[in-house]
Order: structure tokens, then C-alpha cells, then sequence
């Protein structure tokens, strides 16, 4: 008998369809941008919610709200969803609120809340778990919809179906899931501060007295800066049997880029808004979580339109030097973001400053940085692979503890 039966042996798991057992909220309405300038009440952004299996109280963001809106609030107990997504898989992340405060929080517009009614013994350590793990993110996955981005249809939300175990039973999975999370979370604490030391001689290597240096837009820097687009999801002739590299932002992750994960066709690039982009471009992501990320590409390749790439002039920069200050200064690219989800453009990065040194300085830091990031890895190396693998326990452990059997359902 494996421990997932012994756990329910002699237990009754109830199988409710959402609709039966919880309401829907929208966030913020009625917001311009202004109104996320110098707010005065807290939300929950969308970033918050996709990076966090649980809010986030420590990093919530202001925006303005009057006595006299009629806003909905994010109380203890609610499991907050994104509602769109580049790509369908990622749309609906979730969320839960275990955290009690004492002040009025709301949520941004591109999210909504779930509430489970007051009868309904479901405790937000437990859901936090639950609409993160593999059977219900593929339920969810399915309710979405859309071309270049998927939105959460909320009537076929609704009637998805959760299960509801005792409290004993969700205790004890909480317990079990919450000691392999910490462990994970004390392996990354070391690398991370492994990875603090390369930062610290970054930032002394990047960093110039007024005066110094010349300073000059990325765009002053740039041939050329390229955008994309997204071929029609679910044509086979722009996808099937493709060859084009065609890269997504979750790909760009401060590395140099050999391969993606998705190709596609010729055709593709004559009947959509994709277009070739030269190898050794500076690539930052615009787009919602990913804003600010940026990453080297080492190949001629496509991107989607939520990618900006700057040619950079080899009179002017070295590209390995103009890669290093843009991932240096990744958190100011993102703080530029504008709306609810933190989106960048074309232009904000275009207009972002760089220190342009002599060309033989901008070598010597492309040397020294590149030398420091191989060390890095190296010394990283078994650290990065037991994270990953503690992921994968995890996730195997997850799944399998929140495999309720079907056969019990209670109408």
C-alpha cells in the first residue's frame, strides 16, 4: 500500500466543481496609468502572482484608490489567477493568499480572485500546493484561448473541479510538501549568494565616476533594433516540420542562445510579422513577468513580438559589453514597466543610458565578466543540479500526494 493510501484509507475525498463551491472577482477597474504613480493603497501585481505559489506581502505594489470605488479586495483565503498568458500553458497561474493583514489590498486588472464559499474547509497552504500541481495546471491550461495571447474563459473555469480531502489529510500534505520546499529553498540561498560575489565585481567593474565616460543611448549604440511576431497558433504549415528558430521570452534568461525550443517555416515568416534577426543581437524580453530579462543570440533566429533586439554597432560597443550592462541593470529596466503587468517597449529600451568607455576598456570588462560568469557556473555547477533534482523529487511528491481517486466523488 503506498502512503497516498494509507493517508486516505478509510477517508472520504469530496470532487467539486468550482462553481459549487467558490465566486469569482475581477481586479482593479477603472485604473489609468497615472493611478499606479505615488498610489496610496497596496495591490497585487501580475508578476507577484506568476513568480509566487504564494502572495508575496513583502513586494506588493502601490496604486491610488478613493473612499468611494467600489474595488474589489484580496482577503485571506482567496487564490488569485493570472488570466492571460503568452502561451496557454503558462496562462492562469496561481496564487493563494496565506498571509492575514490588516490593511486593504486589491489586485491588478489582468487577475482575478477565487473566494471559496464559508462552508468549505479548504486551507490556503493546501490550494497554494493544489492549482500548482501538474494535474491542475493542465485542467487550467485547457480553459484558455487566443492567438498571440491565451486568456482564461471564466465559464469553463468554473467548471473545473477540485478536490477537497479533510483537513487532516491536507494538513499532513502541507507538512510533507512545505519540508521538501525548504530544502529547496536552503540550496538556493547558497547559490544564491555564490552568485552575489560575481554581482558585487560586476557592479565595481560597471561602475564609473562622473565625467569618466561618455554616456549614449542604447539606441545611439544600435544599427538596428528588431521586433517580431507570432505565426498562427495551431497552423500546421507555419509550424510542422519547421526549420527558423523562433524564440519565446521565456527563453531569455541572461545566457547566450543556441537553440529554441519551437521552429517554424518559411512560410510563417512570409504570412506573419516574424523576421529574421542577426546573430549577436542584445535581446530583452518587454512582456509582462519576463520584462527586463535579456540574453545573447548566437544564432540567426526569429523571436515574437514580445521581444526587442538591438544590433549593436561594432564602432561604438562591443555587444558582449552592452549584454553585460543591460543584465546589470535588469531590476531599472523593469521598474520602467508601465500598467498593471509591467510591460516595456521598443522605445524605453532604446532610450536607456549606457557608460560607453574606450573600446579597449570595453574589452578588458568583456574579459574579465565573461572569465568571472565561466568561473561562476563552474563553481555552481553541483549546486544548480541538486536544485534540480530536489525540483523534480518534489514535483513527483506533489503530484502523487494530490492524486485524489475519482471514485469517491461526492455530488
Amino acid at each position: 500500500m503506498s502512503y497516498m493510501e494509507k493517508l486516505l484509507e478509510g477517508v472520504n475525498v469530496k470532487w467539486k466543481t468550482l462553481d459549487d463551491i467558490s465566486e469569482i472577482f475581477g481586479g482593479l477597474k477603472g485604473k489609468s496609468k497615472a493611478d499606479f504613480t505615488d498610489g496610496n493603497s497596496k495591490y497585487v501585481s501580475y508578476k507577484n502572482i506568476f513568480n509566487n505559489i504564494e502572495v508575496d506581502f513583502d513586494t506588493l505594489e502601490t496604486v491610488k484608490v478613493s473612499p468611494c470605488e467600489n474595488q474589489y479586495e484580496v482577503k485571506y483565503g482567496d487564490v488569485l489567477f493570472t488570466g492571460s498568458s503568452e502561451i496557454a500553458n503558462e496562462a492562469g497561474m496561481s496564487s493563494s493568499v496565506t498571509t492575514k493583514s490588516n490593511e486593504k489590498v486589491y489586485l491588478n486588472s489582468f487577475s482575478f480572485i477565487l473566494r471559496f464559499n464559508s462552508d468549505i474547509d479548504l486551507i490556503p497552504e493546501f490550494t497554494k500546493y493544489l492549482f500548482r500541481s501538474y494535474f491542475m495546471r493542465k485542467a487550467i491550461a485547457k480553459t484558455a484561448s487566443g492567438v498571440t495571447r491565451f486568456n482564461v474563459s471564466k465559464s469553463r473555469f468554473k467548471k473545473l473541479q477540485i478536490p477537497i480531502p479533510p483537513l487532516s489529510v491536507q494538513k499532513e500534505i502541507v507538512r510533507i510538501l512545505d519540508t521538501f520546499t525548504q530544502l529547496t529553498t536552503e540550496l538556493t540561498t547558497e547559490l544564491t549568494a555564490r552568485k552575489k560575489q560575481y554581482s558585487y565585481y560586476r557592479d565595481e567593474l560597471l561602475s564609473f565616476e562622473e565625467g569618466e565616460v561618455e554616456w549614449k543611448t542604447l539606441g545611439e549604440v544600435s544599427i538596428k533594433t528588431y521586433s517580431g511576431g507570432t505565426p498562427k497558433a495551431g497552423n500546421p504549415r507555419y509550424y510542422d516540420n519547421g526549420t527558423i528558430p523562433w524564440l519565446r521570452t521565456q527563453e531569455v534568461k541572461f545566457s547566450d542562445i543556441e537553440s529554441t525550443e519551437i521552429k517554424i517555416t518559411d512560410l510563417a515568416i512570409e504570412e506573419s510579422a516574424a523576421k529574421w534577426i542577426p546573430a549577436n543581437c542584445i535581446i530583452v524580453a518587454i512582456s509582462g513577468a519576463t520584462a527586463g530579462r535579456s540574453a545573447i543570440n548566437k544564432i540567426p533566429l526569429t523571436t515574437n513580438q514580445h521581444c526587442c533586439c538591438l544590433e549593436i554597432n561594432p564602432e561604438k560597443a562591443l555587444y558582449r559589453y552592452v549584454f553585460h550592462w543591460v543584465s546589470l541593470n535588469y531590476e531599472n529596466l523593469k521598474g520602467l514597466g508601465q500598467g498593471a503587468r509591467g510591460d516595456l517597449n521598443s522605445g524605453i529600451i532604446k532610450n536607456y543610458e549606457i557608460p560607453v568607455p574606450s573600446p579597449e576598456k570595453q574589452a578588458q570588462i568583456v574579459s574579465i565578466l565573461d572569465k568571472f560568469d565561466t568561473l561562476t557556473a563552474s563553481i555552481s555547477e553541483g549546486l544548480p543540479k541538486e536544485i534540480a533534482l530536489r525540483k523534480k523529487q518534489y514535483e513527483y511528491y506533489r503530484d502523487m500526494l494530490l492524486k485524489f481517486p475519482k471514485e469517491k466523488i461526492e455530488a
